[in-house]
């Protein structure tokens, strides 16, 4: 890699390979780095190529990659200033004629088509006290195409008239970083043995289970949770709600080394329905408190009474539903009717009750949920063969 001299380095040689090829077939050319409205005086009278630096930027395929280097091995670095360099060539002849300024033009463009990859020599020698030469990633001249408009902003931006250009980038330029290197001691002896079928060192939980066989639990209900070196002196488990600004921690039972039980309090104001992350904490004699890795518990609203109102006149039915736990204002709550969707009413405070106008509602028998943050009341019960729907969630629609 190189120093922070590359930049320099890179127009230097440029404006050397540029001068060595052209003074053959134009004895006067100049070759200049200069901005467009600076590059030519009023009273040029000779042939000149300038090729400005207008742009530099991060080369993104190399702006993270460690480069390899000199040194040891394991001795890890950091990654190098990798810039993209980008030039516009434009050409000048004597009294501004544009043919003899084309024919500049097109032999500079030859010469960077013929040297498309800049050698470490020429590196070397245009400017002194860089080491660009050294990276190992060779630096390239590729054209660039920029749109008319493009260009023509360009030359507006810098006030001038507009005349041909030619847009070249020019890329690697790794600039090493001064930063210390990191250099730890080599390993004298190195020793690797697997086993398979080990349990993990440090308690981790692979299961949630609700009561079984339900997809969710309940206030009230008891959940079980599965995993390895669960046991502890203290052991508790960790419930966290999007609406709580803190998380709850609930004191488990049952404690062994691959499971646990806790009972969810049955407190319809303070827990309320929704996806809660469940953690176990546990606490040693003389060790750290373990916190495990967090699973989904999915905690369902219970329907407690549902009243079914007169249809109306435009053919909607109201039903009031009454529910545990109390829903929050920010959750999201509606009500399935059979296979329709109702939107809860809005509300200033937590409520324990709601009524869904569903309109042009259906007649007969339907089956009524609550859902409540994209968690369903539970409608199947599953402890009888075969699983038949909940009664107490079967309501008739006049």
């Amino acid at each position: 890699m190189s120093n922070s001299l590359s930049v320099a380095a890179i127009t230097a040689t440029l404006r050397t390979l540029l001068f060595s090829h052209l003074q053959g077939d134009f004895p006067d050319v100049d070759v200049t780095t200069m901005p467009p409205d600076k590059a030519r005086s009023k009273d040029a009278t000779h042939h000149q190529i300038n090729i400005f630096l207008f742009q530099v930027t991060h080369n993104p395929n190399l702006r993270n990659m460690e480069m390899p280097t000199q040194g040891r091995m394991n001795e890890g670095g950091f990654s190098p200033l990798a810039l993209r360099l980008s030039y516009m060539l434009t050409a000048y002849a004597p009294a501004d004629d544009d043919v003899a300024a084309h024919k500049v033009l097109g032999k500079a463009m030859l010469v960077l088509h013929d040297h498309a990859v800049l050698g470490p020599e020429e590196l070397r020698t245009s400017l002194p006290g860089n080491d660009l030469y050294q990276q190992v990633e060779r630096v390239r001249i590729t054209p660039d195409q920029l749109s008319l408009e493009d260009v023509s902003k360009m030359w507006t931006a810098f006030q001038s008239q507009y005349r041909i250009s030619v847009i070249y980038q020019v890329s690697a330029v790794l600039i090493e970083s001064t930063r210390a290197r990191r250099s730890p001691l080599p390993v004298l002896r190195s020793q690797i043995s697997s086993q398979a079928g080990l349990p993990a060192p440090f308690p981790v939980l692979q299961a949630v289970l609700p009561p079984d066989p339900q997809t969710g639990a309940r206030l009230g209900e008891t959940v079980v949770l599965q995993g390895g070196n669960l046991a502890g002196d203290t052991v508790a488990v960790r419930f966290n709600h999007p609406q709580w600004t803190a998380p709850v921690d609930v004191t488990a039972s049952d404690i062994t080394a691959a499971r646990l039980s806790v009972a969810i309090p049955n407190s319809p104001a303070t827990w309320p329905a929704g996806m809660y992350s469940v953690a176990a904490v546990i606490v040693r004699a003389g060790e750290p408190t373990r916190t495990t890795n967090a699973l989904p518990l999915a905690l369902a609203p219970s329907l407690t009474s549902i009243t079914v109102g007169a249809r109306a006149g435009d053919n909607s039915v109201t039903l009031t539903v009454g529910f545990e736990p109390q829903v929050l204002v920010e959750q999201r709550v509606s009500l399935l009717v059979g296979d329709r969707e109702v939107s809860a009413p809005t509300r200033a405070t937590a409520v324990a009750s709601l009524a869904f106008v569903v309109p042009d509602a259906p007649t007969g028998e339907q089956y009524v949920r609550l859902r409540v943050d994209g968690v369903d009341s539970l409608r199947v019960d599953r402890s009888v063969t075969p699983p038949v729907f909940h009664v107490s969630q079967r309501v008739t629609l006049p």
